[in-house]
């Protein structure tokens, strides 16, 4: 665009490459940004910075935060024996804005997929399988996404769980096919979580 110096265009490229930005989004966004230099730009170009060398994902389940264990796995009160699988972070915080759960959670990063090289051992399932057994988990709660992907990877999931002991359950009711978590309404999460059925 007439005017634009590289710095911009820079800018302007990487908001587009952001979830549900395009490159007339991220013009706008840019434009926004840049008029309010003192009051957003700067304040959100500090607070950017200051993440990008503090967060850190959870060894034990691969929540964002900023220590090695996220607040969820620290909190003795979230030791309830119930451990629920989700795809990725954002469904875990779509569970978490519900409220409706307070047990711990396991992130998978993805889903089994062949055609893009995503098997069991990249998404750490011998892992999670491992931490059911040694912390005598009670129930495995799997909220994947209603997807093809997602429903394979439940059925995979189910099997690699079936000699740990724990009860596999899946989400129910309010989850429409091909939804996913992130999109879904705190009430419809909660109603899916309560009526969980037996895999």
């Amino acid at each position: 665009m007439p005017g634009e110096t590289r710095d911009i265009e820079t800018l302007i490229e990487l908001m587009a490459r952001l979830p549900g930005l395009g490159p007339r989004s991220a013009r706008r966004a840019v434009l926004a940004l840049l008029k309010k230099r003192g009051q957003l730009m700067a304040p959100l170009a500090q607070a950017m910075a200051g993440v990008a060398l503090s967060a850190k994902d959870c060894v034990v389940c691969g929540n964002i935060g900023t220590s090695e264990i996220c607040p969820i796995c620290a909190d003795p009160a979230r030791a309830t024996g119930e451990i629920c699988v989700v795809e990725d972070v954002a469904d875990l915080w779509a569970m978490e804005r519900g409220g409706a759960f307070h047990g711990r959670y396991h992130v998978l990063g993805g889903t089994l997929s062949a055609l893009d090289a995503v098997g069991p051992v990249e998404l750490g399932i011998p892992r999670l399988v491992d931490r059911v057994a040694r912390d005598g988990v009670g129930e495995v709660i799997l909220a994947l996404n209603a997807t093809v992907d997602g429903q394979t990877t439940a059925h995979y999931l189910a099997d690699a769980l079936a000699g740990t002991g724990a009860q596999i359950t899946t989400l129910a009711q309010g989850v429409p096919i091909g939804g996913e978590l992130d999109y879904l309404d705190d009430g419809t999460i909660g109603a899916a979580l309560r009526a969980r059925r037996k895999l």
